[in-house]
């Protein structure tokens, strides 16, 4: 992140391109800081009838008391004082009485104090009730929260993330971030669901706001202009919404990276149009992993569960048929995205849609999948694969079970469109299930958790699935049915500074260093996924792999692992064990006892 006052000296000073981007920032920002700060003044516009009204009749009773006269206890004529006229009132108007001062009033004072009573209480309704009405006003409240949320995300001092849209797939990425102790900011123009957020079980509090993400000073108070801002996240249900959301950060903080949701090409191009957004088309990436599937059944099974993040239990190994044809119901965007893929594998594929302007392509039957007639059209008894891709759940529920009442032995995908429809899936025992938002959520995190983890799971596909097969054994055998801890660690002087004078001489070699600090002999309950060198990746090295200084490692494995393997990168006489068996004392004065070197003065030899 870097130190945030020479940032600020930086973008004050450094070349004009990147002062007029940020004074454009600023502006943004002080246009939503203004309106967070309009709180006291909208009090002040509603309440000023009330408190005038209440001023008034506070001084018209106090100049009353003092005009009229009274009478001391020997009969003789006497006013009262502005202060004790003051006194009196205030006494009276708030309701506590304390009593008459200093003499016991006349018949002509008490019938003025009688008055003034009523006159207070007519006063007091009228400003209370302007109160609970402000209280309820839609703009106050508005800008009283927007007041809080600028302050909360003031005070971050932590890389977050800007998510634009908390709906399911915001939901999911939230969490899945704050399993990895992630901060992140929402924007959301459902107040529902920043109320959501609100009750959420989250480690750490969420700042949530209630507005258009389009609005590029929604953003700029959101932190899109804080130096603690690392991506920008546009989840919208809009995807104009998105862009504007893509367009905002590429002008306003071009550096930053962004990750953009669209559902069409052309959206997505316009969204390319400005910077380098990564845009994510759940119906593409279906496509995409219904390819491996069929190709590389253990890819695809390691892919969704490193996707999915830690906690989560390994998915299933499906075995989607290759050979025969398959049916596609649904030509919209998810349905033209499977038969490009499919075609693309070799595959035969009928296509049903009911729209009657579909005629016009002969590969398409027109007409009502769940219609035994069509479905006797399409022949599918000879059938092997079925896709209900609509976009109506209960179409794609009437859909499936037509299908497997002609054929029970398909292989049968089918898509999910509103989270309430879960459990109607689950009961079904569906083969293969889309639902997209979980499918942007998880290509999100996996950008997002660490770029070693989505460099892996793209370059994976290609080791073959033989090699994928043995690692998910490999990773089963070391964390059993669920995925564990995911962490990065880098060879450089600040993160692992005892490994610097190992890593130089050449014999750091990866088996070494993943030993257990307690017992050498064991092995560290972590396995290296990916080794990134010089910008070359080294996918699931052996333990033979020589480390060089700057390297970055992906890790997979039991959190005590990954504390134990700080411990080994931080402490010099860890090492020293770890790699030599030598027990070497960690402080001065054991060390001048026991006359041993410093474990920094020799280089650690490697064990054979």
């Amino acid at each position: 992140m870097g130190n945030p006052l020479l940032t600020f000296w930086k973008q004050l000073f450094g070349p004009e391109d990147d002062r007029r981007v940020r004074r454009t920032t600023l502006r943004a920002a002080a246009a939503s800081a203004a309106q967070a700060s309009a709180t006291i003044f909208l009090v002040m516009r509603r309440m000023r009838a009330p408190l005038i009204v209440l001023i008034v009749i506070f001084a018209v009773s106090v100049l009353g008391l003092t005009l009229i006269p009274g009478q001391d206890p020997a009969g003789r004529p006497w006013r009262m004082g502005f202060f004790d006229a003051f006194y009196v009132m205030s006494y009276t108007a708030s309701t506590i009485g304390f009593g008459e001062i200093p003499y016991p009033f006349t018949y002509n004072q008490r019938m003025w104090v009688t008055i003034s009573i009523y006159l207070t209480v007519i006063g007091w309704a009228y400003a209370i009730g302007s109160l609970l009405a402000l209280l309820q006003d839609r703009a106050f409240r508005g800008a009283l929260a927007l007041q809080h949320f600028t302050r909360k995300v003031a005070r971050l001092r932590e890389p977050f993330v800007v998510v634009a849209g908390y709906g399911r797939a915001g939901e999911l990425l939230g969490h899945s971030l704050d399993a990895l102790g992630r901060r992140f900011v929402v924007l959301d123009v459902s107040g529902e669901r920043i109320d959501q957020l609100e009750l959420g079980s989250y480690h750490a509090d969420i700042p949530g706001l209630a507005a258009d993400a389009r609005d590029p000073g929604h953003l700029a108070v959101a932190g899109l202009d804080h130096p603690c801002c690392e991506a920008v996240v546009a989840l919208t249900d809009d995807e104009e919404a998105n862009l504007t959301v893509v367009m905002a950060a590429a002008l306003l903080r071009p550096e930053l990276p962004v990750i953009a949701r669209a559902t069409s090409e052309a959206m997505a191009e316009r969204m390319r149009a400005f910077g380098r957004p990564s845009v994510v088309d759940p119906f593409d990436r279906f496509g995409d992993h219904l390819r491996l599937a069929l190709s590389a059944p253990a890819s695809y099974q390691l892919l969704t569960w490193l996707e999915s993040g830690p906690g989560q239990p390994l998915p299933g190994r499906g075995t989607p048929p290759r050979d025969g044809r398959w049916v596609v119901c649904g030509y919209g965007r998810l349905g033209r995205e499977l038969t490009a893929d499919l075609r693309a594998e070799g595959i035969e594929v009928t296509v049903i849609e009911p729209d009657p302007r579909a005629r016009q392509d002969p590969a398409i039957v027109v007409g009502d999948g769940a219609d035994p007639r069509v479905l006797e059209q399409v022949d599918l008894p000879s059938t092997v694969g079925f896709v209900a891709g609509t976009d109506n759940d209960t179409a794609n529920l009437s859909l499936v079970a037509a299908a497997r009442r002609v054929n029970p032995s398909l292989f049968v995908a089918a898509r999910q469109n509103r989270p309430t429809s879960s459990p109607l899936f689950a009961a079904m025992e569906l083969d293969a299930l889309l639902v997209p938002t979980e499918v942007v959520a998880h290509e999100v995190y996996a950008q997002l958790s660490t770029p070693l983890l989505w460099r892996f799971l793209r370059e994976m596909p290609a080791r073959g699935d033989a090699w994928a097969a043995d690692l998910v054994d490999r990773l089963t055998g070391l964390c059993g049915p669920q995925l564990q801890a995911l962490w990065k660690v880098r060879l450089t002087p600040q993160e692992a500074p005892a490994l610097q004078r190992w890593l130089a001489s050449g014999e750091a070699r990866l088996g070494d260093l993943l030993r257990n600090p307690e017992d050498r002999e064991e092995p560290l309950h972590a396995t290296v996924l990916l080794v990134l060198s010089d910008g070359e990746a080294v996918l699931a090295p052996d333990g033979d792999h020589v480390l060089r200084p700057g390297d970055e490692l992906l890790l997979a494995g039991w959190s005590a692992a990954r504390r134990a393997l700080g411990t080994i990168l931080l402490v010099d006489s860890v090492l020293e064990y770890v790699v030599s068996g030598r027990r070497v004392p960690s402080s001065w004065v054991l060390r001048t006892l026991s006359r041993t070197p410093a474990p920094d003065e020799r280089t650690p030899a490697r064990t054979r």
